[in-house]
């Protein structure tokens, strides 16, 4: 039987300015290294929440990203910025294994962050920020990929940092990117421009 095509929806992306804001509205490090994160190394929900102190190499500026969609996994740049974000949380909430933690266990010990906790975070995040697009954790890998595009990163590479084993997922950001063109304008501009 052939298969269904499934919808080809685009996705939502925020601009810098949106992320900029999305990013300094939760009042907790910890909420604002997540969102940080998922932006800035293009991680996805489960990647952070299994995400543990030993895959991070802070003087290589790398993060290892481990197990990620299809099992695979590879090595994502961390910025000056996200550095410096992630030593200060470890020395603030000194957490043992998972980088963040969830709710604690019934013996008292700490347990990894759930994805809901994650989504708990951002639909807190968008509310308090007034941002009106649907936004999930997704939005902000689809923000990370687009940006990237934009700011000049081949596609290959961009491929490699999503860890898409197909490239016809990452060409698909090639439809929201503004690269490669001159910007989309309406004809009414050019109508009264005399």
């Amino acid at each position: 039987m052939p298969s269904i095509e499934r919808q080809k929806a685009l996705p939502v992306v925020l601009s810098q300015q949106e992320v900029r804001l999305l990013l300094k509205t939760p009042k907790l490090l910890k909420h604002r290294l997540m969102m940080a994160l998922l932006y800035g190394c293009g991680l996805r929900n489960f990647e952070l929440c299994n995400l543990k102190i030993v895959h991070l190499d802070l003087e290589r500026k790398q993060l290892h990203v481990q197990q990620g969609k299809g099992r695979k996994d590879r090595y994502v740049p961390l910025c000056d910025l996200l550095v410096r974000g992630v030593n200060t949380y470890l020395q603030a909430e000194k957490p043992t294994e998972y980088l963040f933690n969830g709710q604690s266990d019934e013996d008292g010990g700490h347990t990894q962050l759930s994805t809901r906790g994650v989504q708990w975070v951002m639909r807190q995040a968008r509310q308090q920020s007034g941002i009106k697009k649907q936004i999930t954790a997704h939005t902000l890998r689809h923000s990370y990929a687009t940006h990237l595009l934009e700011m000049g990163t081949d596609i290959m590479t961009l491929k490699d940092l999503l860890g898409h084993g197909d490239i016809q997922t990452t060409l698909g950001y090639l439809h929201v990117a503004r690269v490669g063109r001159a910007l989309p304008f309406s004809p009414l501009e050019k109508l009264y421009q005399s």
